[in-house]
């Protein structure tokens, strides 16, 4: 029932009961249902992460960086929190618009930077493809990570920032972060990646195994006809990998797929229609571009970082497999350095296990960026809900 009209429905209907002869009454018919009216998703979810607090901040704008327009958002209730900056998987794939799935308790804590990244979601529709597509490189994008730190230390007047990588930008983030430590409080990675060949080596070698167990006959024969993988790893190889990779959950833990969260972008207020057929474009712009320098990355040379380190591994990642990292976080000196677990998820674990998440964030993390040194952040952090 459309409630608006109810009112006006009830009087018509006292009206013609006394204006009527008195007559026998005709049959009653069933009454036509009114369909319902449009719901805007879109602004009922607006409406709710609204922030409103006397020192809060909600922004969606435009700046330039690295040359060209890029689209960011800077959420939080209070100012005076340490900043995260989100430097988003992909190449391509912008989180922005479904952050509303996971970041609002994050806004209790933290201001949130997030912003679509050359080539991607927003920043796509917003450049001439043909200007862009020649800049997508690890250096140029590198160089954005560093500008947008810089330009958020500025809007926010804050000394230091916490990086957070996701995917495909730990890449970026962990670079950023070791070519500017003076600007960065924490690196955080979740789906680390630091070499791209013993990424994929991994992510095979679980995926086959696990067809193996189902007795999965075409999952078999699938991935051994890549074999030797990655090889001379493109875009369809990676493509035909990360089908199974998905199937047994591996993306998104327990589902053979993680549609769920791609569709949420469909209610959030950050993207229009045109901004939503688009990604999909400047997503695989992206990743065919930097797919030379991807196959190749190797960050098997950082092997000192000068800010305290974290890794977000979910339990179950078959995209970034947790193990190809061992080793790597094993040696690395730091002044701080832990690996976080998330059983019930897999690459992703903002979206999985959201309350876990933001927990590890504010206990483990967000210390070292409000206590003066490493000394007092360590025995604030002794609260950790995690295990070390």
């Amino acid at each position: 029932m459309n409630f608006c009209a109810a009112p006006a429905t009830i009087l018509a209907a006292f009206l013609m009961a006394a204006c009527s002869p008195a007559t026998a009454p005709a049959p009653e018919t069933p009454a036509e249902t009114a369909a319902p009216a449009p719901v805007d998703g879109r602004a009922i979810v607006a409406d709710i992460g609204a922030i409103n607090t006397p020192n809060g901040i909600e922004e969606s704008y435009a700046a330039r960086i690295g040359g060209i327009d890029q689209w960011i958002s800077v959420r939080g209730k209070d100012r005076n929190n340490p900043v995260i900056l989100l430097v988003h998987g992909g190449p391509g794939s912008a989180e922005l618009a479904i952050g509303w799935t996971f970041q609002r308790g994050w806004e209790d804590y933290f201001t949130v930077v997030q912003w679509d990244q050359r080539g991607a979601g927003k920043t796509w529709s917003l450049n001439d493809s043909e200007t862009v597509i020649p800049t997508l490189t690890m250096d140029q994008m590198t160089g954005d990570v560093i500008e947008m730190i810089e330009h958020v230390r500025q809007k926010l007047g804050k000394e230091k920032v916490i990086v957070l990588g996701h995917s495909w930008g730990t890449i970026i983030g962990l670079k950023a972060a070791m070519a500017r430590p003076d600007l960065v409080a924490a690196y955080v990675g979740h789906g680390q990646v630091i070499n791209m060949q013993r990424n994929e080596e991994e992510g095979f070698r679980l995926t086959l195994a696990a067809a193996q167990a189902d007795g999965n006959a075409e999952a078999v024969a699938a991935l051994e006809a890549l074999a030797p993988y990655p090889g001379d790893l493109t875009v369809a190889r990676i493509g035909d990998q990360r089908t199974w990779s998905i199937h047994y959950g591996g993306l998104a833990a327990y589902r053979e797929n993680a549609s769920a969260w791609f569709r949420a972008m469909r209610l959030s207020a950050e993207y229009d229609e045109d901004v939503l057929k688009a990604y999909d474009a400047g997503s695989l712009a992206s990743i065919t571009a930097l797919m030379p320098e991807l196959r190749a990355a190797d960050l098997d040379t950082v092997t000192q970082s000068p800010v305290p380190v974290f890794l977000l591994h979910g339990r179950r990642d078959l995209t970034t497999p947790p193990s190809a990292v061992r080793g790597w976080i094993e040696t690395l000196e730091a002044p701080v350095k832990a690996e976080y677990w998330f059983d019930h998820s897999a690459h992703l674990a903002f979206m999985e296990e959201p309350g876990k998440v933001l927990m590890t964030l504010v206990t483990c993390i967000r210390p070292y960026a409000t206590e003066p040194d490493i000394a007092a952040a360590r025995q604030s952090a002794a609260a950790c809900v995690q295990e070390r």
